[in-house]
């Protein structure tokens, strides 16, 4: 293997989020200090877990999932009763509890109350073996996201073709996910059968992903790319360098509005402007039909720091001055050129097409 194609597998197969061998601790990479520092953080507790997910030391939607299910396992091996419905009256409470980490993101829900299911569908059995079970599934949703960020990435390299110039917004990489990613999956992908991509990656303020996280496993992984502040993406669209929009999302509504990192929604209009495909891919776990539009979905509201202070050495606003700092918007369906998934893609009307990818799931899972 040449370095260059090593240096790419390094970046597409990142151990990121991990269980332990022992099965009583996560290990994460502190996203927060990249790209200068890699440092790895282990959690145990609670409150380990809530702050890991709350300050974005782990940050991603599928990630997020991953890190909840891996901690909700852990935590679930320290209740210390034989007593199934004082076990599930522990469980629920750090369930809860993670689960009010961040409301956005529907991985971090969809993970728990999938672990909560095997809790349940366990009921009877003896407690020890319900957290052998709540192990084993915690490492099934990470399997099941390396091969659904593959299949995303098959998608997704469908759609764009070599020499295509790119824009993308926050950070949906292989850091975000367990493999390849979701929105840059289909540029390693790519890179890895010898295409060439030219990708314009936003800063994407006020916390940097694109600057700090996509730029940096772009660079790591052998693929050109420009990084621009978020207000010159009109610019590189207008002058004729972009092909194709290609973001991540947090949550899927079902009419196919798309709640992803805030300033998403302002390159879809853009993208609209100038004729330019506008791309979101992600799991169908993101997708979340209970969810009838995206004005229905709650955004995140952070601290004004992050606006004011946060990566500069004195404060860029007066103290007084106020600041609003959603960390979402969502991009309506109809600025959506497709969805990607890792059972198709998804095309308006997304009320229809969006049920459909559920069909094709569940006639996947039965041929599986």
């Amino acid at each position: 293997m040449d370095n260059q194609a090593a240096n790419l597998k390094a970046v597409t197969h990142i151990n990121n989020v991990r269980l332990a061998e022992d099965g009583k601790s996560v290990v994460i990479i502190d996203q927060t200090k990249l790209p200068n520092t890699t440092e790895y953080l282990t959690l145990k507790t609670a409150e380990d877990f809530y702050d890991a997910i709350l300050d974005l030391k782990v940050r991603g939607a599928p990630a997020i999932g991953i890190c909840a299910a891996y901690g909700i396992a852990v935590l679930a091996s320290q209740i210390g009763t034989d007593d199934f419905g004082e076990f599930l009256k522990e469980f629920r409470k750090y369930k809860d509890y993670l689960n009010s980490s961040r409301p956005t993101a529907v991985n971090l829900s969809w993970a728990l109350n999938r672990m909560e299911r095997t809790v349940l569908d366990h009921g009877g059995k003896p407690v020890e073996q319900i957290k052998a079970a709540l192990l084993n599934e915690s490492r099934s949703i990470q399997e099941e996201d390396m091969q659904m960020c593959r299949a995303i990435s098959e998608y997704g390299l469908s759609l764009i073709k070599d020499g295509d110039g790119i824009l993308t917004h926050c950070n949906a990489g292989p850091l975000a996910t367990s493999r390849y990613g979701t929105a840059l999956g289909p540029l390693f992908l790519g890179k890895e059968r010898g295409m060439n991509f030219h990708v314009f990656a936003d800063e994407t303020r006020p916390l940097l992903q694109g600057a700090r996280l996509t730029s940096y496993e772009l660079y790591k992984g052998g693929i050109d790319v420009t990084l621009i502040c978020d207000n010159m993406a009109g610019i590189v669209m207008k002058n004729g360098w972009v092909q194709a929009c290609l973001v991540g999302c947090d949550r899927i509504a079902a009419n196919g509005d798309a709640a992803n990192k805030i300033g998403t929604s302002v390159v879809a209009v853009l993208a609209n402007y100038y004729k330019i495909p506008f791309y979101v891919l992600g799991p169908t776990s993101t997708i979340d039909m209970n969810c009838p539009t995206g004005d229905d979905i709650e955004i995140e509201l952070r601290s004004p720091d992050e606006i004011r202070t946060k990566f500069y050495a004195e404060p860029m606003a007066l103290k007084g001055v106020s600041c609003y700092n959603p960390a979402f918007d969502v991009t309506p369906a109809g600025l959506i050129t497709a969805i990607v998934t890792e059972h198709g893609i998804a095309r308006a009307p997304y009320e229809k097409s969006l049920k459909e990818i559920f069909r094709k799931k569940e006639r996947d899972a039965l041929h599986d």
